[in-house]
């Protein structure tokens, strides 16, 4: 439908009008209420929102609806997206809500626009309608188990990896309960020895300095069928956590350390995993035992008893995705060792032919050389015979 055909139907202009929710309050973004929501709480930051909404230009023009196309748009929250208006409304909002914004060109498509639809330096209207929004799902299998909501945003965009040393303060909650506060420094990777959930570890491994969140965790990633009796936590219960990473120092990857440094840390990490296992009574099928004995063979190029702990890690657990991203990793060191060999095999076959092609050759030009020899030797006897011949001729006609 063209703009006219919309004016046609009798579109009107949208007023300017609304309260200013820009941080710097420079009326970028002004939101009109027109129905009050019902549900608890807004949007954070990484959440995914699903949403009814309609675009107008300032004369009326209708530019887009998904409405119209029968479909709710869905999309993470501060991610950027969408516009920047878009991320300031929607966190303001609650379900069943429904507002009208107004957006400044610098807080929608700006100087360019977005042809053929937006002209340039354009100020846009939208009425959204907010149905839902959950968390961001930061479990392997997608099962909703570990469920990250970030209440203020960090930065940077490093983040923790397996052995950095970590700076948090936590507070744990079973039901309305706080069973846990604390200050705590510590290695990723480590966690069990400090009463950290597998699920809060992972979390913390997504987090960038200065993050705060809230991370919700199933049984299955807190402490499991066995409770946790220190902190008087029942089996199989549901957990949540407030988070604040105030530092870290990531650890070394591999290929970042020299040789001394790659020999030092395996035989670390090999002696965790060997005191790991005496730990739980030589548990030859625990997860983190085989997977740090597999670090540690990998880290000392012993690929092939790498591979081997890392197999055994995802037969027993599928879902490690950290054990398949290490056994794809001793998968191309034993093909790189493997290319290696041939290459350094295959020189040297050719340098022993080339040699016996040299001896052969050699032995060749000595026959060819022992060949004319004869045959000389031949003619000049053949040639003797016959001036002696002559000479004998000479003397009997005399």
């Amino acid at each position: 439908m063209t703009a006219e055909e919309t004016k046609a139907e009798g579109q009107q202009p949208i007023a300017v009008e609304g309260v200013d929710i820009t941080p710097k309050k420079d009326e970028g973004v002004l939101k009109l209420i027109k129905k009050e929501g019902t549900g608890d709480g807004n949007p954070m930051i990484g959440d995914k929102v699903f949403v009814h909404y309609t675009g107008w230009l300032l004369d009326g023009t209708k530019f887009d609806s998904s409405r119209d196309r029968k479909d709710k748009f869905t999309f993470d929250l501060g991610k950027g997206q969408v516009i920047k208006a878009w991320d300031i409304a929607l966190a303001t909002m609650k379900v069943g809500e429904i507002c009208q914004i107004i957006c400044k060109p610098e807080y929608a498509y700006g100087s360019s626009g977005s042809p053929p639809k937006i002209p340039p330096d354009a100020t846009l209207a939208f009425e959204v309608e907010l149905f839902e929004f959950k968390g961001e799902d930061l479990s392997e299998d997608n099962d909703g188990g570990i469920i990250r909501r970030i209440r203020v945003k960090g930065e940077g965009y490093a983040r923790p990896n397996d052995g950095a040393v970590v700076e948090i303060y936590l507070e744990g909650y079973c039901e309305d309960r706080m069973f846990d506060q604390r200050d705590l420094q510590f290695e990723v990777g480590e966690g069990d020895s400090h009463n950290i959930p597998s699920g809060l570890e992972r979390a913390l491994q997504q987090m960038e300095k200065g993050e705060q969140c809230v991370v919700y965790l199933k049984p299955k990633y807190g402490f499991g069928s066995d409770g946790n009796e220190k902190f008087q936590i029942p089996p199989n219960a549901a957990l949540r956590y407030e988070v604040k990473i105030k530092s870290f120092e990531k650890a070394k990857e591999s290929w970042e350390m020299n040789l001394e440094e790659k020999l030092e840390q395996g035989a670390i990490v090999k002696d965790k995993g060997t005191v790991f296992f005496k730990a739980l009574g030589i548990d030859i099928n625990n997860e983190k035992g085989l997977f740090r004995r597999g670090e540690a063979y990998l880290s000392m190029n012993d690929f092939e008893l790498a591979r081997a702990d890392f197999q055994k890690v995802l037969q027993l657990y599928p879902s490690n995705k950290a054990a398949k991203v290490q056994l794809a990793a001793c998968q191309q060191k034993i093909k790189e060792q493997h290319e290696k060999e041939k290459k350094m095999y295959a020189n040297m076959f050719q340098r022993l032919a080339e040699k016996d092609a040299k001896v052969e050759a050699g032995k060749v030009q000595e026959s060819g050389t022992q060949k004319e020899d004869v045959e000389m030797k031949e003619e000049t006897e053949a040639a003797l015979e016959n001036e002696a011949k002559n000479s004998s001729d000479l003397n009997t006609d005399a």
